[in-house]
């Protein structure tokens, strides 16, 4: 099975992203008959405001920390989005069998916007470059959010089009939605706002250090009551830190329940402050390692880039000639 899916470079992960996604590419890895494309999609970053002086540094920091959980580029081909010109010349080549009344509905499009960034055409176009990244490689399984849901139906519309226009050429991508329960991971102050890094005292930070994750655990909100049990509708709260707990020791909900059944909130919030000490401090280790190596990431993600392009090169030339591009 051949899985496609984009890293957004956007500075410090979160437990969230942790157990929403790079849990499951660590997973798809394992899996030798797996064929694994996994890019920092610079490219779609330029979509939204960013600093030009700080990008280079927050792709590196980026690929530092997913290397530090375990993605193996002798295992998953890594490689740089904007390296490769394919992934840009295919992007215009659908956008000429894309319709424009489909880009504008886009429930992120439309979000956006109301979060105050440019109206720009990249903003606009974002979805055919994801259809074009998936379709570059011939992916057949994608791993996404709920929120990339109408992206990649966008992504098999246009698969399907081109197929029926041009020949037999595309496979019709597959959604593996990521992380289940793991993608609705809330803010540690408020169980009703997903978890982000742009609210760091609401979040639990890949490199917080110890005593700031037990102090953001402290003060995570719970619920009234005193049982600590999985219910989204009158546990909202203690449900999100059940969840996280459950992620980060490889144990279902129905055990924790059972392993702190006569236990107080405190003493739950302890635990799960001193597991995900444990489980953090030696991937922060392996982070500061690598960061202090520079020309070795880049060297990953040339050498990555490098095997991306010959895929993506034969698959391009393929999708021209179809279009009867090529002499």
């Amino acid at each position: 099975m051949r899985i496609v899916s984009g890293i957004r470079p956007s500075g410090e992960l979160t437990i969230a992203n942790y157990l929403g996604a790079i849990k499951q590419f660590l997973s798809f890895q394992k899996d030798n008959t797996n064929e694994c494309f996994y890019f920092i999609a610079d490219l779609h970053a330029l979509t939204t405001p960013y600093n030009p002086q700080e990008f280079p540094k927050i792709i590196l920091d980026t690929l530092a920390l997913y290397l530090a959980f375990g993605l193996d580029p002798q295992k998953s081909t890594i490689f740089l989005q904007s390296k490769i010109s394919e992934h840009s010349e295919l992007n215009w080549l659908l956008s000429t069998i894309t319709p424009v009344g489909q880009l504008s509905r886009m429930t992120q499009y439309k979000e956006k916007i109301k979060e105050g960034n440019p109206s720009n055409a990249g903003l606009l176009f974002y979805p055919i470059l994801m259809a074009s990244d998936i379709l570059l490689y011939k992916g057949e399984l994608v791993p996404i959010g709920e929120d990339q849901k109408q992206h990649l139906e966008l992504t098999q519309d246009l698969a399907a089009k081109f197929n029926n226009k041009f020949g037999e050429t595309f496979p019709i991508p597959k959604p593996f939605f990521l992380g289940k329960n793991y993608s609705r991971i809330k803010s540690l102050l408020n169980p009703n706002k997903k978890m982000a890094k742009s609210n760091p005292n609401e979040a639990i930070l890949i490199l917080d250090k110890p005593d700031n994750i037990t102090e953001k655990i402290k003060k995570a909100v719970t619920d009234s009551g005193l049982e600590i049990k999985f219910d989204l509708n009158s546990k909202p709260a203690i449900s999100n830190l059940l969840t996280i707990y459950s992620g980060f020791a490889d144990k279902s909900i129905e055990e924790l329940e059972k392993e702190f059944q006569n236990k107080s909130y405190r003493e739950f919030k302890e635990s799960l402050a001193q597991l995900l000490i444990d489980k953090l401090i030696p991937i922060q280790k392996r982070y500061q390692e690598l960061i202090k190596d520079p020309e070795n990431l880049i060297s990953i993600l040339e050498k990555g880039s490098l095997l991306a392009q010959k895929t993506a090169h034969q698959i391009l030339l393929e999708v021209k000639q179809k279009m009867g591009l090529e002499l």
